[in-house]
């Protein structure tokens, strides 16, 4: 065959169909001048997402995840059982635990029951927070507790994915891309969706992959963008000596003129993410180091915070850095913070994390009222499962830990559209199984989807002849009970 006649399927579509993705792509990046106070004839920003959205009047505008990775154990830090204390050695009955899987880690042991470590605050509105918690329990009566979340996944990949991305199988968008190929953002100089990695004072072997903040199968522009926890956010966002800014912007310029042209040949989009992730590149150059610089933070605000605020890359100032961000118009923010898996030691290790995110996750709550921003600002703090009821290893002694448990945890969320001091479902006895009122992480994903006016069931991307969407197939319904 005659080289000349051999055209791919892609440019087949582009040039004869009769409306292009690539016309489609361009048509919505030209809605807007691309660069501000620098105008460029060849792109437009597409900051608003799609058309159609929201579908009703949105409670919350932003919002912040503080995902805390490895499981943190609900028992000592808000699911109160005295009870266990009586039963405190005794295997767990039969009758509760129903035959319910568990890792190879502890298959194999008898499942002898371990009392929480911790004694409890009870606030005015009734929430219960362990005391390893202190700065959390003094603004419980601002938090709504779901305390009957529950998961189908037992290990942390595929729980963390699930929880992510509402499939335990990488490859779904999360639902910070979910949002921001719908939303959008009102910034034009920063990312729609923003993420931030604790840095750790100690080595944690605990992996944080891609994915979970990736953005599958819809265009790779509504992925997240990491925050580097370094002396550089983002990596190569400099000039290098000697290039002059309206050099780099004519470059820029030529550059998209080419690579709009080859779009408009092709309708490939991800040729439209890479023009729009060159034009995000130069606009974060003045907007990052803006962003992270905290100089301009008072003192009170790092005494807020707690001492830890001052260390770059901490979970602290990545808390700080969140409130500036939404206070910039970023529609998703995500810090995760590693090393929950309270195998073992969990009297000193968990204790330890408590110590690193306890003060400034009630800061962020905090500093977001005084500014006004809580109604429309989202938080919510969770891990990808809970901790159970037995002991791991001897169950009494300091090594003892706890295992994955999926069955029953705690989330607590705030602002954005929730009831303040509110405590939502239960568990049994044994914080084991759900005793009322389950919510299931879609259901988790689909609340969070209504309060940014978005109805997750109307809410899809059509792939290979399929309508995706975050929920996916199974039944999934908004928590209506902890909606304010």
């Amino acid at each position: 065959m005659n080289d000349s006649l051999e055209i791919s399927r892609r440019y087949f579509l582009g040039k004869c169909t009769g409306v292009s993705v690539g016309s489609i792509a361009m048509a919505a990046m030209a809605r807007e001048g691309a660069f501000g106070n620098e105008p460029s004839p060849n792109l437009g920003f597409s900051g608003l997402g799609l058309g159609n959205l929201p579908h009703f009047p949105a409670r919350a505008k932003s919002v912040i995840f503080l995902t805390q990775s490895g499981g943190p154990s609900q028992i000592e830090l808000f699911d109160e059982k005295p009870d266990l204390r009586k039963w405190a050695g005794t295997e767990l009955p039969d009758s509760i635990r129903k035959g319910q899987r568990l890792t190879t880690m502890t298959a194999k042991q008898k499942q002898l029951i371990k009392p929480a470590a911790t004694q409890f605050h009870r606030s005015k509105s009734g929430s219960t927070v362990g005391e390893w918690l202190p700065y959390t329990a003094a603004v419980a009566d601002e938090l709504c507790f779901i305390k009957s979340m529950h998961t189908d996944e037992i290990n942390h990949a595929p729980a963390m994915t699930k929880m992510l991305t509402g499939n335990q199988i990488p490859g779904r968008p999360s639902i910070g891309s979910w949002v921001s190929y719908g939303l959008g953002s009102t910034n034009k100089n920063l990312p729609d969706y923003l993420v931030l990695i604790s840095k750790m004072q100690r080595p944690s072997d605990q992996p944080l992959y891609d994915h979970y903040w990736g953005s599958g199968f819809l265009p790779s522009r509504y992925q997240g963008v990491k925050l580097r926890n370094a002396r550089e956010p983002v990596l190569y966002l400099r000039d290098p000596d000697g290039m002059p800014r309206a050099l780099r912007r004519e470059m820029l310029d030529s550059l998209a003129s080419i690579n709009a042209q080859r779009l408009k040949d092709t309708g490939d989009p991800e040729i439209a993410t890479r023009i729009q992730q060159y034009e995000m590149a130069f606009r974060m150059q003045s907007s990052v180091p803006d962003l992270t610089d905290l100089s301009d933070e008072p003192a009170e605000i790092f005494e807020l915070y707690g001492p830890d605020s001052r260390r770059p890359g901490s979970y602290a100032a990545n808390c700080i850095l969140a409130r500036r961000l939404v206070e910039r118009g970023v529609r998703f923010v995500q810090l995760f913070h590693p090393d929950w898996d309270h195998h073992s030691r969990l009297t000193s290790w968990c204790t330890a994390r408590c110590r690193d995110t306890d003060q400034a996750s009630a800061a962020l709550v905090t500093d977001l009222k005084r500014r006004g921003l809580l109604d429309d600002t989202l938080v919510v703090w969770g891990g990808e499962f809970g901790r159970g009821v037995a002991g791991q290893g001897q169950w009494d002694s300091p090594e003892a830990g706890r295992d994955h448990h999926p069955r029953c945890f705690t989330m607590w969320m705030a602002g954005g559209g929730v009831k303040a001091g509110f405590s939502y479902g239960k568990t049994d006895d044994f914080s084991y199984n759900v005793a009322e009122n389950p919510v299931h992480v879609r259901d988790l994903h689909a609340t969070i989807m209504h309060l940014m006016g978005v109805d997750h069931e109307r809410f899809t991307y059509r792939l290979q002849g399929l309508d995706f969407r975050l929920t996916g197939v199974e039944q999934a319904g908004v928590v209506k009970d902890i909606l304010a």
